[in-house]
């Protein structure tokens, strides 16, 4: 039996995203999806290119065809997460949320960060982290509770922590980087992971043959980050808007430690144990670096590696599609976790070519 399914969000870019994959995901009913500035549109008349694909019409956030569905994401801003999904769990529905609301499991951090209060605090400890690959059993609890009938959330990680982690937890969970070492990341995404509406920094005039660094020492991705690898304090994180509509590229300097052997051959061994079994996650051959436009429209994650042996640095690539493996790609990966289908549901393995 397909399960009904419901896009809050559906008509910003990580919500079309998701409207795409799960409407040839052969295992969801997608049956309602939302946008309140859009109600009563049609998908296809917002996003020509899901004619001839869909009837279904934009409602708005309130739509009582909600209240049926047995999976419901929400591709909202932060806080509007906060109001929404408590309703939805506690009736039994599964929950996976592409914001920051349940991703930070110190509310203090979230206020912190986010300088709003955290008003459902009690979620975050029945939050599983939606990373797959590096958080499995969260996925196995989530998906325990929705067997035995209760409510799950899943916190989607971020498209920055998303990269970064992937890149980087081999590494920091083989005991590789130097005890105390500081972590410096440089991650550059697309102009839609700054979401829908146009800025002075996205709007096509300024983004366009433009490449610059932003929220410097600020980005509120730096302590989902530090939460992720264990590192508190020892992350220098800087993201940078490139003039592409899709596809995000985090390159991290790891320190080694001093029994770490500083052989790119060896790091390559680690990393690809590691993956093995990921259907997503490829690790590249040596000296092969991964592409952007390599992995746009999937949700696969490309990495390459290499030791730069005089410093003593690891030096981590890894590209992935901030609108899939970044967001929707990775929610509806955490959706068929905790529905026990296969990992790969509703997903394309082959980016676009040109």
């Amino acid at each position: 039996m397909a399960i009904t399914t419901g896009i809050v969000g559906a008509a910003g870019f990580a919500g079309i995203e998701l409207t795409r994959i799960a409407l040839r995901h052969p295992d969801l009913d997608l049956v309602a999806v939302t946008s309140n500035e859009l109600a009563g549109t049609s998908v296809a008349d917002e996003y020509p290119g899901f004619t001839g694909a869909t009837d279904l019409v934009f409602s708005a956030h309130d739509d009582p065809a909600l209240d049926a569905c047995d999976l419901v994401f929400l591709a909202v801003p932060h806080t509007a997460a906060l109001a929404m999904a408590p309703g939805l769990v506690a009736r039994g529905a599964t929950v996976v949320d592409l914001s920051a609301d349940f991703r930070l499991k110190d509310p203090a951090v979230y206020e912190r960060w986010y300088a709003t209060p955290h008003t459902a605090v009690d979620l975050l400890g029945r939050a599983a982290f939606g990373l797959p690959e590096l958080f499995p059993d969260d996925l196995a609890r989530a998906a325990e509770a929705r067997m035995a009938g209760k409510g799950a959330l899943v916190a989607c990680a971020g498209c920055y922590p998303t990269a970064t982690s992937l890149a980087a937890a081999p590494a920091v969970r083989a005991g590789l980087l130097a005890e105390g070492g500081v972590v410096v990341v440089d991650a550059v995404s697309g102009v839609t992971g700054a979401g829908k509406k146009a800025s002075a920094r996205t709007h096509f005039c300024f983004a366009d043959e433009n490449l610059e660094a932003y929220g410097v020492a600020t980005h509120r991705h730096t302590p989902e980050i530090e939460q992720i690898l264990g590192l508190e304090g020892r992350l220098v994180f800087t993201p940078h808007l490139a003039p592409a509509k899709r596809g995000l590229l985090s390159t991290v300097n790891l320190p080694l430690s001093p029994d770490a052997p500083a052989e790119t051959a060896f790091a390559l061994e680690r990393y690809r144990a590691f993956y093995e079994g990921s259907p997503f996650v490829h690790v590249l051959p040596e000296g092969v670096m991964p592409k952007t436009s390599s992995v746009v429209g999937t949700n696969c994650a490309h990495i390459g590696l290499a030791v730069n042996e005089r410093a003593r640095v690891l030096v981590v690539v890894c590209a992935i599609d901030n609108l899939g493996k970044g967001a929707a790609g990775q929610a509806v990966q955490c959706a068929n976790a905790v529905w026990g289908l296969a990992e790969t549901a509703g997903f394309d393995s082959v980016a676009v070519p040109v």
